[in-house]
């Protein structure tokens, strides 16, 4: 029975009514909703929240359980996000840490959560337990640099069991007077240990291994100010410890810095396996290894483009896919996967980190928007 008619049946006026429903604002779908269906995504796969509400949500880890820890940037900031049911929707947002220094990046070994802050990486164990009362945090290394431009710090344990967490440079261009900059280091879970795995890196906020060679693949971004469309940012291949991607001599291979570049050679240096878009800002890039998604992603790159600050049209805002071929050592292609954060030149939100969930979803932070996104597959 609709309204008019139960009002009717109880003797109520209706004109009263229909005057009071006329008067009242028609619904309005949610600000969420709408951003989310603005979304661009291949035929079959589906975007929706995991979380909101998670401040300035930075990389991303799971646990053995299924809880997502993330980390932040300014906030100063570690969540915890538990989906107890695994109905792909956090049950709530944890604060485990607070007061913390750009505690970007999170990883998780023998269940202990390693906590990267700009000058030191921390460690909270058997965290599971405890997320509504963390531990006092003990300190694995401390002797990282304090220096918060190209501060913030991506950390991930590879194959090797190893931890590995790179040194940005601590300027747009320069020639580091420590040789700790413009790297990728590596040590052990206890904090010992400590050696440079590769060097000439600007600034890599995002790595992976290939699930089958276990080569390390990273982005790295390119400098500023020398115009919208150069350098290009970089998905590099790093098959071994020692090699020189470049900085500060040369960018995406074949771009000299005007300053640094006179006098070298880009033989020199590690080619990047494939040229990203110019000032795209690529981050927290993974493998997918879910089982999920269509057959023809398995392996393959996703990248998260966190888009450009200084282009005078912007460019990334984006997830972008790059395919491998047979031998997983050569990008064949390079194109957008999901898209729809930019909108014109106004962004309403900026994909930042990726993680495959153990049912083969893959999770997005988004540090504008303040939430991490579930993106599925139904066919």
């Amino acid at each position: 029975m609709n309204t008019f008619r139960l009002l009717a049946a109880l003797g109520l006026p209706t004109l009263a009514l229909a005057a009071a429903v006329a008067a009242r604002p028609a619904p309005t779908a949610p600000v969420a909703d709408a951003n989310l269906a603005k979304i661009k995504l291949p035929a079959g796969f589906r975007i929706s929240y995991f979380a909101q509400g998670v401040s300035g949500a930075r990389e991303l880890a799971v646990g053995a359980n299924g809880t997502v820890y993330v980390g932040s940037k300014e906030q100063g900031k570690v969540y915890a996000l538990p989906d107890k049911n695994h109905d792909g929707k956090a049950d709530e947002v944890i604060v485990i840490a607070k007061g913390l220094n750009s505690p970007n990046g999170v990883a998780l070994r023998q269940g202990s959560l390693y906590v990267a802050e700009i000058n030191r990486i921390i460690r909270f164990d058997n965290i599971a337990a405890n997320l509504k009362k963390a531990p006092k945090p003990s300190v694995v290394y401390d002797k990282l640099p304090a220096d918060e431009w190209h501060g913030w710090r991506y950390i991930a344990f590879g194959p090797d069991g190893l931890l590995y967490v790179p040194v940005g440079a601590p300027c747009n261009s320069c020639q580091p007077k420590k040789p700790v900059y413009a790297t990728i280091n590596r040590l052990k879970a206890d904090g010992t240990g400590f050696q440079n795995y590769a060097r000439g890196v600007r600034n890599t906020v995002g790595f992976d291994w290939h699930p089958v060679t276990k080569e390390l693949w990273f982005t790295d971004n390119g400098r500023d100010n020398m115009g919208d469309d150069q350098p290009a940012d970089e998905l590099n291949r790093a098959p071994k410890a020692g090699l020189h991607f470049g900085f500060p001599h040369y960018f995406a291979g074949d771009v000299p810095d005007p300053d640094f570049g006179p006098g070298q050679s880009a033989d020199n240096f590690v080619k990047p396996a494939r040229k990203l878009g110019p000032h795209v800002a690529a981050l927290g890039m993974k493998f997918y290894t879910g089982k999920q998604f269509p057959a023809a992603y398995r392996n393959q790159i996703l990248i998260p483009e966190h888009g450009s600050w200084n282009r005078s049209s912007k460019s990334g805002y984006r997830i972008m896919l790059v395919k491998l071929d047979a031998t997983g050592t050569k990008a064949l292609s390079y194109e957008p996967f999901a898209e729809g954060w930019l909108q014109g030149q106004q962004p309403w939100g900026r994909p930042v980190c990726l993680l495959v969930l153990p049912d083969g979803s893959l999770l997005v932070s988004d540090d504008q928007n303040d939430a991490v996104y579930r993106i599925s597959y139904g066919g």
